[in-house]
C-alpha cells in the first residue's frame, strides 16, 4: 500500500449520518472525492445530502465559492448502502460511540470492500486497537477523529492501534491534509491527545471554583483575557454539555484506572442529575433562559494609587507591567534587590505597603511567611503582560484590604482590570497551564505521540492560543516545575505530581524540543 494521500480519484465511504458523518461526507467531496453515505436509518443519508446540498448553495451565494463548484460537491455525494462501499479506498465510520456496535460493524464490512481498502474510525475516546480485534486483517484500521463541525474544524487526530501498519497512518495523515487539514499522529490510548490533555483546563477550573477561589464568571473572564483563551472553562462546557465533558472526563479516569489527574467533579456531576446541561438545556453554570442577565466577572478598582513603585528584582515575562506603569505616568524605581530577586520572575513590586510578586504555586499566606514579605499580593500567570486587559490577584491573609485596594487602583492606572481571587494555591491560569504543561509532558515521555503533534492538536482542535509546548518555551519550563512542586507539597496529591521528563528537562533548562 502506498503512503501517499489517497488520490481524489477514489470513493470514500462513510458510514452514519448524523452532524458528524454529514460533515465528514462534505469535507471529503468538497476534497473531489466520489462519496458514499450510509445509515441504517431509512432517508437519514438523503437528508444529510440536501442538507449539505443547501449549505453549499449558501456559501456560492455569498460569493465563497462559485455555483458550478457547489453543484459538482453536491453531486459527488449520494445515498449508498454498505454492500456500495466495495469499491471504496477509504471508508471512515461515523456510528454512536459504542466499541461492541462499532467492532459489529467492522467485521462485517471487511468482506465488503477490497484489501486495499483503509478501515478508520472517528472514535474520540475508544480504543481502536480493540475495535480492529478479530478482524482478519486488523492492521488497516485506524482512527481518523475529526472534530465537530468537520467542515470548519481543523485537527484531524491520526491515532494507530496495536496493530495499525505505519503505512496505513502515514496515508490517513496526508490524506487528512490533502483535504486541507492540520493531522496530529497519536498512539491508541483513553482520550488520544486532545481528549486527555484537555482534561486539567476542565478539572483544575472545577477544582479552584469549589475552593472559593472565585465566581465562574470571574474565573471564565480571568482565562480568557489573561491566558488568551476564547471562551473560559465554564462557558466551554456550557457549549459543550455538561453531560458529555462529565462523560468524557469519568471514560478517561476509568480507562486509566482512576488516575486521579483525571478524577471527575461532583460539583458538576450535580449539575447534570440537576438536568442543567449548558446551553441545549436553557442552565447550565450559566442561565440562557430569556431574560436571565450574565453575571459580570468581579473587579476591585481600589482607592489612592500610588504615583512611585520601586521594581526589585527582575519580574521575567512579567516585565511589561512595569513599562505600563511607566507609560500610565507612574514613577519607577528599578534596583537590583537581593540575590534570590535576580531569578527570572522573582523579583517584586513595592506598591506602598504592599509587594507584588507573581505567583509560584504557592498561597500568597504561606509564601508571605516563608519569604518575609508581609504584605504580600501575587498576580497570575499571563499570555501576554503587554496587553493583558485584566490580571487575576490574590492576597495574603497578612495583607490588609488597604494595601491590596491600593496595589488594585495603581494597577488600574496602566489598563490592567483586577479581578480578586481567594488566597488558592496557584491561582488559576498558571495552575491550569502548569497542568496541561505536565500532563503533554506525559504523553511525550509514554510514547503516546510527539511534541509538535501536541501543540498542533491543542491549537486547532480546541483554539488554544498556545500548545503547552509553546507555554513552556515562552514562560520557561522551571516555572512550571516550580509550580508543580509547590502545587503537590501544598494539597499533598498524586494528582499533582511532576511528570519525569519535566524534572529531566528542568535540570538543563531545555524546552520539550532540546
Amino acid at each position: 500500500m502506498s503512503d501517499r494521500a489517497l488520490d481524489a480519484s477514489v470513493p470514500v465511504g462513510v458510514i452514519g449520518a448524523g452532524a458528524m458523518g454529514a460533515g465528514i461526507a462534505l469535507v471529503a467531496a468538497q476534497a473531489g472525492h466520489a462519496v458514499r453515505l450510509v445509515d441504517a436509518q431509512a432517508g437519514a443519508a438523503e437528508r444529510a445530502i440536501a442538507q449539505a446540498a443547501a449549505s453549499l448553495e449558501a456559501l456560492a451565494g455569498k460569493g465563497r465559492l462559485s455555483a458550478a463548484d457547489a453543484a459538482a460537491t453536491a453531486a459527488r455525494m449520494r445515498p449508498a448502502t454498505l454492500g456500495d462501499l466495495a469499491g471504496c479506498g477509504l471508508v471512515i465510520e461515523a456510528i454512536v460511540e459504542d466499541l461492541d456496535i462499532k467492532r459489529g460493524l467492522l467485521r462485517e464490512l471487511e468482506p465488503i470492500v477490497g484489501d486495499g481498502c483503509i478501515l478508520a474510525t472517528n472514535t474520540s475516546s475508544l480504543s481502536v486497537t480493540a475495535m480492529a480485534a478479530g478482524l482478519k486483517r486488523p492492521e488497516r484500521v485506524a482512527g481518523m477523529h475529526f472534530f465537530n463541525p468537520a467542515t470548519r474544524m481543523r485537527l484531524v487526530e491520526v491515532i494507530s492501534g496495536l496493530e495499525t501498519a505505519p503505512e496505513v497512518a502515514q496515508k490517513i495523515h496526508r490524506t487528512a491534509e490533502a483535504w486541507g487539514k492540520h493531522a496530529a499522529y497519536a498512539r491508541s490510548t483513553p482520550g488520544f491527545i486532545v481528549n486527555r490533555i484537555a482534561r486539567p483546563f476542565y478539572g483544575e477550573a472545577w477544582r479552584a471554583y469549589t475552593e472559593g477561589a472565585a465566581e465562574p464568571a470571574t474565573i471564565d473572564a480571568i482565562v480568557r483575557d489573561c491566558g488568551g483563551f476564547p471562551m473560559g472553562p465554564f462557558e466551554l462546557m456550557d457549549l459543550i454539555g455538561h453531560d458529555v465533558n462529565f462523560a468524557v472526563t469519568q471514560s478517561v479516569f476509568d480507562a486509566t484506572f482512576g488516575e486521579r489527574r483525571y478524577a471527575p467533579s461532583l460539583a458538576q456531576l450535580e449539575l447534570v442529575r440537576a438536568g442543567r446541561l449548558g446551553r441545549k438545556s436553557g442552565r447550565g453554570i450559566y442561565d440562557y433562559r430569556d431574560g436571565a442577565v450574565r453575571p459580570s466577572p468581579a473587579v476591585e478598582p481600589g482607592a489612592e494609587p500610588v504615583t512611585r513603585v520601586i521594581a526589585v528584582g527582575s519580574l521575567g515575562i512579567a516585565t511589561p507591567i512595569i513599562t505600563r506603569l511607566e507609560r500610565a505616568g507612574i514613577d519607577v524605581v528599578r534596583v537590583q534587590g537581593p540575590r534570590e530577586a535576580q531569578t527570572p520572575s522573582s523579583g517584586w513590586l513595592e506598591i506602598g505597603p504592599a509587594h507584588l510578586m507573581m505567583t509560584d504555586g504557592r498561597p500568597a499566606t504561606r509564601r508571605a511567611t516563608e519569604d518575609a514579605h508581609e504584605h504580600l499580593v501575587l498576580f497570575d500567570l499571563a499570555l501576554d503582560y503587554a496587553t493583558t486587559p485584566r490580571l487575576g490577584l490574590a492576597r495574603a491573609d497578612q495583607c490588609g484590604m488597604g494595601a491590596f485596594r491600593t496595589v488594585c487602583a495603581t494597577l488600574g492606572q496602566a489598563g490592567f482590570a483586577c479581578s480578586p481571587l481567594d488566597d488558592v494555591a496557584g491561582l488559576v491560569v498558571l495552575r491550569l497551564i502548569a497542568m496541561l504543561v505536565n500532563e503533554a509532558a506525559d504523553a511525550v515521555a509514554h510514547g503516546i505521540c510527539s511534541a509538535d503533534a501536541i501543540d498542533v492538536a491543542m491549537r486547532f482542535g480546541v483554539n488554544y492560543p498556545r500548545g503547552p509546548m509553546e507555554w513552556s518555551e515562552q514562560v520557561g519550563l522551571r516555572v512550571f516545575a516550580r509550580a508543580l512542586a509547590n502545587l503537590r507539597e501544598h494539597y499533598g496529591e498524586e494528582r499533582y505530581r511532576t511528570s519525569a521528563l519535566i524534572t529531566r528537562k528542568g535540570y538543563t533548562g531545555a524546552g520539550f524540543h532540546g
